[in-house]
């Protein structure tokens, strides 16, 4: 049996993603967001959870800025300030301020008014560091979407990973607590 090196392949992986150059980078968010549109219209959805991209993350900004012409509630993700390893999703504008948090991630500044339930999502849209065919997915390892999408089952059917063509791989072997994606768009 091979042991794959996780922690090597995640090196990879962002350095094929952080080599993409600007208009590689915009030529795959503006396909995402193409393909994403089609998935809130097919399925009347009209809230969202995303992420702000760092690190050469495909970017959902073009997206966001179609969800808001669409009246579409966007919400990213916070670190949890009492429950490590977790996260919260807070509503995010145009006009929505960012503070960088203890990762260098930008979010936006706690205010519990506006934090949103994960039940109440219609879709999240998760980062991906890699993916294999099969919907096995690697994160930044610290297991951040893992935990939530346990504590949420009916959200992992509602649950789109995204990422560069250059982040799949062959095959991934998950853990017992990766849950796999059945959906996952590659632009």
């Amino acid at each position: 049996m091979t042991t794959i090196d996780y922690s090597g392949l995640r090196k990879t992986l962002k350095a094929y993603r952080r080599n993409l150059t600007t208009a590689e980078q915009l030529q795959a968010s503006e396909k995402l967001c193409v393909k994403l549109q089609q998935h809130c219209q097919s399925q009347n959805i009209r809230t969202i959870a995303g992420y702000l991209a760092a690190d050469g993350e495909i970017s959902l900004q073009p997206f966001f800025d179609w969800c808001w012409q669409k009246q579409i509630k966007t919400y990213v993700p916070v670190l949890h300030p009492f429950s490590k390893g977790h996260l919260l999703f807070l509503n995010y504008r145009a006009d929505t301020p960012l503070v960088l948090n203890r990762y260098k991630l930008q979010e936006p500044i706690l205010d519990v008014r506006q934090v949103l339930a994960i039940s109440q999502f219609d879709l999240l849209i998760a980062p991906l560091v890699g993916f294999d065919d099969v919907g096995n997915r690697l994160g930044m390892g610290g297991g951040y979407y893992d935990r939530m999408l346990a504590l949420c089952p009916p959200l992992q059917e509602r649950t789109v990973g995204v990422a560069h063509h250059c982040q799949r791989v062959a095959a991934l072997t998950p853990q017992p607590w990766d849950i796999p994606l059945t959906q996952i768009i590659a632009c």
